[in-house]
């Protein structure tokens, strides 16, 4: 059985193809910081995009978009500012999540899914 982060790598990857195909250009995986983490940074346009990305195997306790609680979107938000700091970026961004779920169904894309 592959272990969490093969599939939580695997997921990305997937959502980073699906995000393309809709347009999206790839600025940057995996930006880690002290304060969290951004899975996928894309632009969209002169939009620059903080992309969190959730698989979920079964949804007993709700689906991938659902777990993106409070905390975490304050832990996205912190990286998200950190970027911003690192790059000197001044243009327009949002928050988007990608749920994704075993299968070959088309992942859940919630575009400016909040804001900070």
């Amino acid at each position: 059985m592959p272990d969490r982060q093969a599939i939580g790598r695997a997921a990305e990857q997937r959502a980073e193809r699906w995000l393309q195909s809709k347009g999206l250009g790839l600025a940057t995986r995996n930006y880690r910081c002290r304060g969290g983490e951004i899975d996928l940074i894309m632009r969209d346009g002169d939009v620059l995009v903080f992309v969190e990305v959730r698989y979920r195997s079964r949804t007993d306790y709700g689906g991938p978009i659902a777990s993106v609680d409070a905390r975490k979107r304050r832990r996205l938000s912190i990286a998200a500012a950190r970027y911003l700091q690192d790059t000197a970026w001044s243009g327009p961004c949002r928050f988007d999540i990608v749920g994704l779920a075993p299968g070959e169904q088309p992942p859940e894309w919630i575009r400016d899914a909040f804001t900070v």
